[in-house]
C-alpha cells in the first residue's frame, strides 16, 4: 500500500480489527508524527544555538531564559513521547497494538486514530483514573 493510499484510508468499525491495512495506517500515522517531533526537536536545537548570544539588557534576558526553559520542557515531554510512539510501533510489529493491555479487548479505531499511543481501553483508561483519584484523594 502506497502512502498516498495510506493516507486516504480511514479505518472503520465495520472491518475486520487490526487487519493488515490497518496496521500499515496506524504505522505510517506513528511514524509521521515521530518524523514531525524529531524535525521540530532538530528546529529547537538550531534555535538556541543561535539565541545563545548575549542579551545587554535584564529584562530580555530574563524573557530569552525563561522561552528557552519553556521550550527545553517541551522538548522532554516530546522525548518521552517518542519513547511511546516506539513502544506502539514495537507492538504493531509484535501483533498486540490496538489491544488494551489490562483486559486485552480491542481498544477502539475512533481512540486509536485520536491517540495512536493509547495502551488502555476507553474503560480501563477511566477505571484507572478513577482509582488514581481516589488515591490522591486520600
Amino acid at each position: 500500500m502506497s502512502s498516498a493510499e495510506v493516507l486516504e484510508y480511514r479505518p472503520t468499525e465495520d472491518e475486520p480489527f487490526m487487519n493488515p491495512r490497518q496496521r500499515e495506517y496506524f504505522r505510517q500515522k506513528l511514524e509521521a508524527w515521530k518524523d514531525e517531533i524529531l524535525r521540530e526537536s532538530r528546529e529547537t536545537l538550531e534555535n538556541l544555538q543561535e539565541e545563545s548570544q548575549n542579551h545587554p539588557d535584564m529584562a530580555d534576558r530574563a524573557s530569552s531564559e525563561s522561552d528557552r526553559a519553556l521550550e527545553l520542557r517541551t522538548r522532554d515531554r516530546q522525548r518521552k513521547l517518542i519513547a511511546k510512539i516506539d513502544a506502539a510501533l514495537k507492538r504493531i510489529d509484535e501483533g498486540t497494538y490496538g489491544y488494551c493491555e489490562e483486559t486485552g479487548d480491542p481498544i477502539g479505531i475512533a481512540r486509536l486514530d485520536a491517540r495512536p499511543i493509547a495502551t488502555l481501553s476507553l474503560e480501563a483508561q477511566e477505571s484507572h483514573e478513577r482509582r488514581e483519584k481516589v488515591y490522591r484523594d486520600e
